[in-house]
């Protein structure tokens, strides 16, 4: 070190950060102090020596003494440098620890998952996304609470789900989300049904006007079809589940209005018919859901890129 070096003194202003050495300083110094070589210490830290000899340098002006005396025989710490190796042995045991409960909490973090999903898409999509994840994570635990969308809302909301979908207009208050896919409703009815006859489509004002099998109140698909419509007659049936409706619908109890994703089956085999209508838009979107502010991670990060493969 020099005399201009010695004469500087330790930057006694700002932050504690600008204060102390980085932690690949002191981790320099210690190998050092371990091996008695500045190129040794290098060595073992994967560096080369002249940048091993300025992370030292730049220590030294930090601090504002000498820490290593080098020569041709190799580097020796200097006394201050002994008592700073001591300092810095208890800093990087503290490290290591507090890296081990670091670690310690994305592994707890890790081997469980909470979704919270509306019904539709816990029926119809999760499964195989799901499937996809335990591919990926086998060991990773994942509950799944099926609701409406004030329910997930309410779960995510409370710390009770890590990450939930939602088929709703909206997004709720308190959640960030992206859109993961696009749905569609349909009018359905029994094939008996006098509208799986008619030869015209159905008017908006008549869907509106008709008791229909429908799901409760808070639901998505509840939600996109009463504002669709501008409102809608008192239900027939209310029911809780998408295939408690669809059971309903097929048995002959009256038309319901369906996500597309939920009655191709019974489309195909003729246990429902769908019924067009004119004059109302009942496309909507499908959306992954999280508290404002925490973006997901982990298995809830890794679950929601499947969405979107």
């Amino acid at each position: 070190m020099s005399n201009a070096d010695e004469q500087a003194g330790p930057n006694l202003s700002g932050s504690l950060a600008h204060r102390v050495p980085d932690l690949g300083a002191l981790e320099l110094l210690l190998a050092v102090a371990r091996l008695g070589s500045l190129g040794g210490a290098a060595r073992e830290l994967g560096i080369t020596q002249p940048a091993a000899s300025s992370r030292i340098r730049s220590m030294e002006r930090q601090l504002g003494v000498a820490l290593v005396d080098r020569s041709p025989r190799g580097s020796r710490l200097t006394d201050a440098g002994a008592l700073v190796t001591d300092w810095a042995r208890r800093i990087v045991e503290a490290a290591e620890a507090f890296d081990a409960g670091a670690q310690a909490l994305r592994v707890r973090r890790d081997s469980r998952l909470r979704v919270a999903a509306s019904m539709t898409i816990a029926e119809y999509l999760l499964p195989g996304w799901l499937l996809a994840l335990r591919a990926q994570r086998p060991d990773t635990a994942v509950s799944l609470h099926a609701g409406n969308s004030t329910v997930v809302a309410e779960r995510l909301l409370s710390d009770e789900a890590d990450l939930g979908f939602v088929e709703g207009l909206s997004v709720p208050a308190g959640l960030d989300s992206a859109v993961i896919a696009h749905d569609r409703l349909i009018v359905v009815t029994a094939p008996g049904h006098a509208w799986a006859r008619r030869r015209r489509s159905l008017a908006a004002e008549e869907l509106a006007s008709t008791p229909l099998i429908l799901r409760e109140k808070g639901s998505g698909t509840r939600q996109v079809l009463d504002a669709a419509l501008g409102g809608l007659a008192r239900p027939l049936i209310e029911l809780s589940s998408t295939t408690a409706v669809k059971a309903a619908a097929v048995s002959g109890a009256g038309p319901a209005v369906l996500s597309e994703l939920a009655v191709g089956e019974e489309l195909a085999m003729r246990r429902l018919v769908s019924v067009p209508v004119d004059g109302v838009a009942l496309a909507r979107d499908l959306r992954a859901v999280w508290p404002t502010g925490h973006r997901p991670t982990g298995p809830a990060r890794d679950l929601l890129s499947l969405t979107r493969g």
